[in-house]
């Protein structure tokens, strides 16, 4: 008979953060005071989360104490919120081989800090605070490099990798688990009005400085290869490479945002899309 093996079940998101953060108050005791104040003081990830943002985000426009009662406003009317971070947290853990425990995005990735702070101004959106919305989406493209229009759509379990020179625009979907690099542009074609901009489907990996442009749609757990300009819609579950972008295979690998493979397949097909 087969042998089943018993896999303990992980502790949950902020458990692990807080015991990442105790180990480096340890091991780094000059680090002690922030690890403090920015996680170990804190009773949950929502009061960490709006503790993080504000220190960022804070300046002599806004307060960081202002920005904390906004981002904890936002988490008590939309729990939600905080569920996607911390999937957004796991996506992080699973698909970046560079990070040691949760504490490096928390602390230092900008891809999940820009991502965490848009959650906040896309909530200021949906309230009509356009302005203040506005604001933040400036003060994330200034900080993190990371431009986001905060009426833009985008699911959870996301990993920005790197996070550099993201652009998404106002009318934008991005589907759940979907991972994408630096450099990566969701935008139009040029001077339409109204909805102009990409769908990008579930498991969609969108590899460094990949452009899609225009009302499309990039089926689920498709590959976009790096440096592809993408201008015609991309069935699911296929590769497209190059400029302007062509189908080089399908169906591709299941899951590439999570197995993060941005090879391409030895035997190309070439079909045009």
């Amino acid at each position: 008979m087969p042998v089943l093996e018993v896999v303990a079940k992980q502790p949950e998101i902020w458990t692990q953060l807080r015991a990442a953060a105790e180990a480096a108050a340890r091991d780094e005791p000059q680090l002690g005071s922030q690890l403090n104040a920015v996680i170990l003081s804190h009773a949950d990830l929502a009061g960490a989360l709006s503790f993080q943002i504000a220190r960022k985000l804070g300046d002599e426009e806004l307060r960081a104490m202002t920005v904390r009662e906004v981002c904890l406003a936002a988490y008590a009317a939309d729990p939600a919120m905080v569920t996607a971070a911390e999937a957004d947290l796991k996506a992080v853990a699973e698909r970046d081989p560079a990070i040691h425990s949760l504490l490096q995005p928390f602390l230092y990735f900008k891809g999940f800090q820009a991502l965490q702070a848009w959650r906040v101004a896309h909530w200021l959106w949906t309230e009509k605070r356009e302005t203040l919305a506005f604001h933040f989406q400036s003060r994330i493209s200034e900080l993190f490099q990371v431009d986001i229009h905060p009426a833009a759509t985008l699911g959870s379990g996301l990993f920005l990798d790197h996070g550099t020179g993201i652009v998404i625009g106002e009318t934008a979907v991005v589907g759940d688990e979907v991972s994408m690099l630096h450099g990566v542009t969701l935008g139009g074609t040029g001077a339409e009005r109204g909805d102009r901009h990409p769908k990008i489907g579930k498991g969609v990996l969108l590899g460094a400085g990949a452009k899609v442009l225009g009302n499309i749609s990039v089926g689920d757990y498709a590959k976009v290869a790096s440096g592809s300009v993408v201008l015609k819609p991309v069935p699911a579950g296929c590769t497209v490479a190059g400029v302007p972008a062509r189908l080089v295979n399908c169906p591709t690998d299941a899951t590439p945002a999570r197995t993060m493979d941005h090879t391409l397949a030895d035997i190309a097909h070439d079909f045009v899309i």
